[in-house]
């Protein structure tokens, strides 16, 4: 990235900022001895003010969501008092300020755990992953905590995400269905309900400061998974919670005019109604707070515009990428709400017709018959705005432009999983898949290398996982096992190296995934689901070991 980081913001903007702060500080302290146990308490910049801003701007621990995810052992209005009398007028300098939040704050519980038998079956690694990554309802949150408690146990991604994540969890559940968890897979799409029950929507992940924007929509895709095990009621059980989703992506839709855009919609010049990603608030990221910073100081246009598009690029789950950079290699011209992506309204067209169904099932043909008049406008959409001929794919599309981006994805297989695609465009998409996406180590997430996590040369386990898919919904199994075998090796091979699963890989060289904002984690939920799954799909996959025999893993 072509930028400079820097240690403070402006000084107009950051006295306004720690005005603001103290005085939201000032009102939630004169309410807490009165707020109730169980009530949501304020996201972390919100509960420490001044405090958060020194401990995240000046680096005091090296991930920025460390901080944000500690847990106070008293209220915010003790912790806040000492602070003050500590510092007396002085600001405390790195060593007194991190060893004043040592001593008021726990650590969440680790994630890390002695290394599994040396030599175990990859199946058999996976499967002991399990129970190492679920973690348990709590009987009562922590009050002053930033984790939003849950009802049901649930499996975490591993690493520095030690919380539920909303689109990660679907590519688990493939795993855990695999592993006979069926249960657990119910344990969590009935917590993803009691969260859209709750706040009207599926936050990112099971944090207070995550509450302002959602990820990728697959709810409708884990109540496929669960009427899968438990039969087509559960599309009548989990009803409400669906309708309740998708009222928050096309909430201030009816009453859009064309060539306008609200919140999470956008009505094209022609009245068509897509959707785009957004978040409901224009700041720094509480979990990457200094980096956000230093993005909107190395760029050209407002602050607040920045941080706004910096959010719905996280809440695309692709953060961050060349697909959402005006410049294809900038953080700092990110633009991802003037994009209308191909994969979240390939999701959307998935959950009116889910609706359909479930509508259908509950007796209700009106409704259903609503909600399958939506689906068809939608993919009609999909299929001529988001279409390139060109290029063979689709893409993302410029709203006010009138265009598409032109940067070419792995997105473009959403219309395949989703069965979108014509006959004619799901080839051409196979096509541009093999001659320009595949590689030896699986699909590359873009052709731009960028230093960006989700661009080239990095690959991750969803976006295999929907290509596969996409793939063996219009019939072509050749393909589609080339990819997952591709993708087995590579993810076995650095197993059979580490001793570990990651959360992202290397597709175009024998190295470990970089980019991004946090080195590759450990764990790693989605690869496990999505492996556990193709290996199952593809037993005859497992490669044999360089210069081993192929006994020695013979799952």
């Amino acid at each position: 990235m072509n930028m400079e980081p820097r240690a403070l913001p402006r000084p107009a903007w950051l006295t306004a900022l720690v005005v603001a702060w103290l005085t939201l500080l000032s009102l939630s302290a004169h309410a807490a001895p009165n707020q109730a146990y169980d009530e949501t308490p304020a996201p972390p910049d919100e509960l420490w003010g001044e405090l958060f801003y020194q401990v995240q701007t000046r680096g005091i621990y090296e991930d920025s969501k460390t901080f944000v995810d500690l847990i106070p052992d008293t209220s915010p209005e003790t912790i806040l008092a000492d602070y003050r009398q500590r510092r007396d007028g002085r600001a405390l300098d790195d060593a007194a300020l991190k060893a004043f939040v040592e001593a008021h704050f726990s650590h969440p519980e680790s994630d890390s755990h002695a290394p599994l038998p040396s030599g175990q079956p990859l199946i058999a690694h996976i499967d002991a992953l399990w129970p190492i990554l679920t973690r348990q309802p709590e009987a009562r949150a922590s009050r002053w905590s930033s984790r939003l408690p849950l009802p049901n146990a649930y499996v975490v991604p591993g690493g520095r995400f030690k919380e539920i994540y909303y689109w990660d969890s679907y590519f688990t559940m493939l795993g855990l269905v695999e592993s006979g968890l069926e249960q657990r897979v119910r344990d969590m799409t009935d917590n993803f309900a009691y969260l859209i029950e709750r706040f009207g929507h599926i936050p990112n992940g099971s944090r207070t400061y995550y509450l302002t924007r959602s990820q990728p929509p697959f709810f409708a895709s884990m109540v496929d998974l669960v009427a899968g095990i438990d039969g087509n009621d559960a599309y009548r059980r989990y009803l409400p919670a669906l309708q309740a989703e998708y009222d928050f992506w096309m909430a201030g839709g009816d009453a859009l005019a064309p060539g306008q855009a609200h919140r999470r919609v956008v009505r094209l010049d022609d009245g068509t109604l897509l959707n785009r990603y957004w978040d409901d608030v224009a700041k720094p990221r509480q979990e990457s707070f200094s980096e956000d910073l230093a993005t909107a100081e190395a760029a050209s246009r407002p602050d607040d515009q920045v941080w706004r598009d910096l959010r719905a690029g996280a809440e695309s789950g692709w953060d961050f990428s060349s697909r959402w950079l005006a410049d294809g290699e900038t953080l700092a011209t990110i633009r991802t709400t003037s994009i209308v992506p191909v994969d979240l309204n390939s999701l959307l067209y998935h959950l009116e017709q889910t609706l359909a169904t479930a509508y259908a099932l509950d007796g209700q043909p009106r409704q259903a018959a609503d909600y399958r008049e939506r689906a068809a406008e939608r993919k009609r959409a999909i299929r001529e705005v988001l279409w390139s001929d060109a290029h063979g794919a689709f893409g993302d599309y410029l709203w006010r432009e009138d265009r598409l981006t032109g940067t070419l994805s792995t997105a473009t297989a959403y219309p395949l999983f989703f069965a979108v695609a014509d006959a004619e465009q799901a080839a051409a998409v196979a096509q541009t898949l093999e001659n320009k996406l595949l590689e030896p180590g699986g699909l590359v997430t873009t052709l731009n290398d960028t230093g960006q996590q989700w661009d080239s040369p990095n690959g991750w386990a969803p976006q295999q996982w929907l290509a596969i898919e996409g793939l063996r919904h219009y019939g072509n199994t050749r393909l589609a096992r080339m990819v997952a075998e591709r993708w087995i090796a590579t993810n076995v091979e650095r197993y059979r190296q580490e001793g570990k699963l990651v959360e992202k890989y290397n597709v175009l060289h024998e190295k470990r995934a970089g980019g991004g904002e946090y080195p590759a984690q450990d764990g790693f939920g989605w690869t496990n689901g999505v492996l556990r799954k193709l290996l199952t799909l593809y037993p005859g996959a497992m490669p044999a070991p360089k210069h081993q025999p192929v006994a020695d893993h013979a799952d």
